[in-house]
């Protein structure tokens, strides 16, 4: 395969050019985000099992997940799971409250972030980079403001105050806005937010549960993300959807 560079074919591409790979497309992720379904927020205090952890998801078939910055040495952890996981996950950085945290995630392998607010800084940080971004907004104000600055999916925190009924209620004059529920969502309003219109789900503690993680029951953790991938397969069978 030959490559041309300043109207010359060559046979590789010069030291320190890199070639377009579709699979590394803001787009590309985007779509692996929303065919999952579910964005898995990995917390803990101890950052020793984090790595499992990811693999455990992966295993049970969920194959998005966000390593929060309230975890000590996430920047290793990140770098740890990307390294021995590969694209086997997509993998991103949560907790990002500022551009210098984002850039830092980025360095160590994250190819998306997520926020509990808003910070435009983040987002033109994740758009220079041409990485997904989802910013935290819980007014209409914030939606729309978190949108137009360049949001692909719009992370409502707390879900659980509002419930799936305000997801419905933005859906009526915000249809063009990805949103994604995180707090409160569990096995047994997870289809309900995805009724209500949710694009994907964050699923915190319900899903990598502190107790399995601090005993290493890492089989339990993977049975939990089969049953929520389950969930979203079968609200998406049963509508007749694809992914967005």
């Amino acid at each position: 395969m030959s490559f041309l560079f300043r109207g010359k074919a060559v046979g590789r591409p010069p030291h320190g050019l890199r070639t377009y790979n579709p699979r590394m497309s803001r787009e590309h992720d985007l779509h692996r985000v929303l065919d999952c379904g579910i964005v898995a927020v990995v917390r803990f205090s101890d950052p020793g099992p984090l790595v499992e952890v990811v693999k455990a998801l992966a295993d049970g078939r969920v194959t998005v997940a966000e390593v929060t910055f309230t975890v000590p040495n996430a920047i290793d952890v990140i770098r740890e799971a990307k390294k021995q996981l590969g694209d086997r996950v997509l993998l991103g950085a949560g907790t990002v409250l500022d551009p210098e945290t984002c850039r830092a995630a980025f360095l160590a392998g994250a190819e998306f972030v997520v926020a509990p607010s808003l910070n435009l800084d983040v987002i033109r940080m994740c758009r220079r980079y041409d990485k997904l971004v989802m910013p935290g907004a819980f007014t209409p104000t914030e939606v729309v403001a978190a949108w137009e600055a360049g949001a692909d999916i719009v992370k409502v925190f707390p879900a659980e105050i509002v419930g799936p009924a305000f997801f419905k209620a933005l859906r009526g004059p915000l249809p063009q806005v990805k949103l994604m529920p995180t707090g409160g969502v569990d096995l047994t309003t997870a289809a309900e937010f995805l009724k209500a219109g949710a694009v994907c789900l964050g699923v915190g503690s319900q899903l990598v549960e502190p107790k399995a993680v601090a005993a290493g029951d890492f089989a339990r953790i993977t049975a939990l993300a089969r049953e929520y991938s389950g969930v979203v397969k079968a609200y998406r069978n049963a509508q007749g959807e694809r992914p967005a």
